[in-house]
């Protein structure tokens, strides 16, 4: 060779090396620059990523769930084979056999990035897992350099299934849904674990572009990336052709459940507030709690039913009040385009949605709803007592209740119906524990999120009765003891008219008896048992029996002058049925962390309110209500039960609780401001059929007739329930009463 060739060789074999030790210096100076600044790679070491707190109903279903990022950790193996393959084969072909980094596709990519003067994404499943657990998403070269030290770090420290397992439990399928685990359930209503070869590939096609592949988005996108995903699997020898041929001609299904709301909404909000205020709100939406309450899922279906329906009932006494509105005139072209968002969901029948008129005749209403075409015949708003071009027209959007569905030939048949302006609260409680068992607090909680079986403080009517009647019993009274039903008045103060009680239909009856007096719901009598006990002695046995509302010692607090909560009140009336003992009401059963460890345990909490021959004398007295008194529609039922109604004053609040020897349930029917809810419109007309309702519901789950249990020292005597006085079995007027043992009357015949 030329001695200038041999030179020429030297020199560029000096710039070579001078220009090598240059770039190594740079990187390693790079290197050393951003190293310091690392986040500290240990950390992984103990995993433990924002979870899912989930709240079990008693039978263990899921109610409703707590996230800030809906995710479920789960293992490798729950994790299907085919998800994994799919996963691998979309994000990241060579994560089996590479350090990292895909060489080949970083050097494509610096290509690009240098000229086109941007950066590119060519990130393995390690960096991107560096990327969203450590980092941000800004796309610079400092980010970029800090992303590859990761990297390595992580390839350095963990296996390549731990490194796979991590990305599966972290990265985004949309909505909110973080980890395979949550997205499988949200987008199929299934595990990781029973994801097919179709499912896998098109949730794996999500995760590059979540935003805009999701099917709930765009399913023509997710359907062309679920076909890449496929693509991608059979080349990497996943899969084989006939098997990706296969999945490409199935039509997507998903189960768009994000809208779905709880069965009980009140209940589960009781229970976060629980939850928030024991144990802070990032422990609460961030650490995974598993809580399991006390909800019985099949009575809160019931429960939400019969104050809907009770609702709806009310309101259409009351009369028609018009259509929502006129879309021609509101919002729509023609009412061949007006689309309403609830008519996305599924229509089955019993549903309640808004529909828009097309036609009205004398006799009938046609409607649209959605895609299908339905009609209301005469029946179906009969209850407006009018005609039907007397209050709608073409376009007014009315709420109908749906009667049936023909989904072949797209048609329905329907009620009218309306939004009830009233609202109602429902509360049942297992007796002998204290569990509360359902619980609604208004007609919607999307329409108002005041819970009316806690919150709402409302005047009791005669539903404070039977607490009066049982301080009389425990005080020596029987249920024949006479009162006197006769005019009355007391001294109300300094500069005050006298206090001056009267019974509902205005009528004195004279002498009583205690029963009838409760059985009839007697105003008069009630105000002078008050007088004879003492309103102090009165309000102490409330304070007993669990009332921790204020209770004024006044005469009026004999007719529910006093407020209190629907919990409240039911929650002592619980106290008849279970001997005497009062259960404090309470949700949440247990509640575990994250790895399983117990950290609360609740059990009842009970103490003796009155003793156990009282308490089974005032069962007595309110089965008597049931039997013959304001209570009497509840018959129907045919089993043991014992209730009160209340009503108070210009029918603002209606009242009914009663119970059987296993459940006691409270309702509630009013406004929230007081208002009437209409001429009549008494505890045993707008509380009680809902009551009943929830009760059918209950009781057809049962197997077995329960009855009350008696104490020993109760005798039955039979009497004449007009006077008291003791009689034969089969004269006019008998029934069999209960005494406790020595208070009895003597036998005289």
């Amino acid at each position: 060779m030329p001695r200038y060739l041999l030179r020429i060789n030297r020199r560029v074999s000096l710039i070579a090396m001078f220009v090598g030790i240059a770039i190594l210096g740079t990187v390693s100076g790079v290197l050393f620059a951003f190293a310091g600044d690392l986040p500290q790679i240990t950390a992984l070491d103990d995993y433990a990523p924002s979870v899912i707190t989930r709240v079990h109903a008693a039978n263990g279903e899921v109610v409703t769930e707590f996230a800030t990022q809906r995710r479920v950790v789960i293992a490798y193996e729950d994790i299907a084979p085919r998800l994994r393959e799919a996963i691998v084969a979309a994000e990241d072909g060579s994560f089996n056999s590479h350090f990292g980094i895909s060489i080949p596709r970083l050097a494509i990519t610096i290509v690009r990035d240098i000229l086109n003067q941007r950066l590119y994404g060519a990130s393995t499943i390690t960096q991107q897992l560096a990327r969203n657990l450590f980092l941000n998403l800004d796309k610079t070269w400092e980010r970029k350099i800090k992303e590859l030290l990761l990297t390595f770090q992580i390839e350095k420290r963990y296996t390549k299934r731990e490194i796979l397992t991590m990305y599966c439990n972290q990265i985004l399928f949309g909505h909110g849904a973080f980890g395979v685990e949550a997205a499988s359930r949200m987008y199929f209503d299934k595990s990781a674990g029973e994801l097919d070869l179709a499912e896998a590939s098109l949730l794996a096609g999500i995760i590059q572009l979540p935003a805009r592949q999701s099917p709930f988005v765009n399913l023509e996108l997710a359907s062309a990336r679920r076909n890449y995903v496929l693509g991608r699997m059979e080349n990497d020898g996943y899969i084989t052709a006939e098997e990706a041929a296969i999945v490409r001609r199935t039509p997507i299904e998903v189960f768009d459940r994000r809208g779905e709301a709880s069965i009980a909404p009140y209940f589960v909000e009781e229970v976060r507030q629980h939850l928030e205020s024991n144990y802070g709100a990032k422990q609460l939406y961030e650490g995974g709690l598993s809580v399991h309450t006390t909800l019985d899922v099949g009575l809160q279906h019931a429960a939400n039913e019969a104050v809907r329906a009770g609702l709806h009932r009310l309101d259409k006494r009351r009369g028609f009040r018009g259509p929502i509105e006129n879309v021609l005139e509101t919002t729509a072209e023609s009412i061949e385009v007006y689309e309403n968002p609830k008519w996305r969901r599924p229509t089955t029948s019993g549903d309640r949605v808004p529909a828009v008129v097309t036609s009205v005749s004398e006799n009938q209403i046609d409607f649209r709803l959605g895609r299908y075409s339905g009609t209301i015949d005469q029946d179906g708003f009969r209850w407006t007592r009018k005609s039907a071009p007397q209050f709608l027209k073409p376009g007014d959007l009315v709420l109908v209740e749906v009667s049936s569905v023909n989904n072949d030939a797209l048609t329905l048949s329907a009620t009218l119906d309306q939004e009830p302006v009233a609202e109602a609260a429902l509360v049942a409680i297992e007796n002998r524990t204290g569990r509360i068992l359902a619980m609604v607090g208004g007609y919607d909680f999307e329409r108002s999120k005041f819970n009316r079986a806690v919150q709402a403080q409302r005047q009791l009517g005669s539903l404070f009765k039977p607490l009066l009647y049982a301080t009389a019993i425990d005080r020596g009274y029987t249920p024949t003891s006479i009162i006197v039903d006769e005019p009355i008045s007391f001294p109300a103060g300094p500069d005050q008219p006298e206090y001056e009680p009267r019974n509902y239909d205005l009528k004195f009856e004279g002498p009583v008896t205690l029963r009838h007096a409760l059985e009839d719901s007697r105003n008069v009598p009630a105000v002078q048992m008050m007088a004879e006990l003492g309103p102090e002695q009165v309000v102490e046995y409330a304070k007993r029996m669990g009332f921790a509302s204020n209770l004024p010692p006044f005469l009026s607090v004999a007719l529910g002058a006093a407020e209190s909560t629907l919990l409240e009140i039911t929650t002592a009336y619980a106290i008849f049925p279970n001997q005497g003992v009062r259960l404090e009401p309470f949700q949440v059963l247990r509640v575990m962390d994250r790895d399983g460890n117990i950290i609360e345990d609740n059990r009842p909490s009970a103490y003796e309110a009155l003793p156990a021959d009282t308490s089974f004398i005032m069962t007595s007295l309110l089965r008597g209500v049931v039997e013959r008194g304001t209570g009497q529609q509840a018959k129907v039922l045919d089993w043991p039960l014992a209730g009160k109604t209340g009503t108070v004053d210009e029918y603002t609040d209606a009242w009914f609780v009663g119970y059987d020897p296993d459940v006691t349930v409270g309702v509630w029917v009013g406004h929230d401001q007081k208002m009437t809810l209409g001429p009549g419109e008494e505890g045993a007309r707008a509380a009680l059929p809902i009551w009943i309702d929830f009760m059918r519901a209950y009781i057809d789950d049962r197997t077995d007739r329960p009855e009350f249990l008696q104490p020993v020292n109760i005798v039955h005597l039979s009497v004449n329930r007009l006077t008291g006085d003791i009689t034969e079995p089969s004269a006019p007027n008998a029934i069999r009463e209960t005494f406790i043992a020595g208070t009895e009357p003597n036998i005289t015949f």
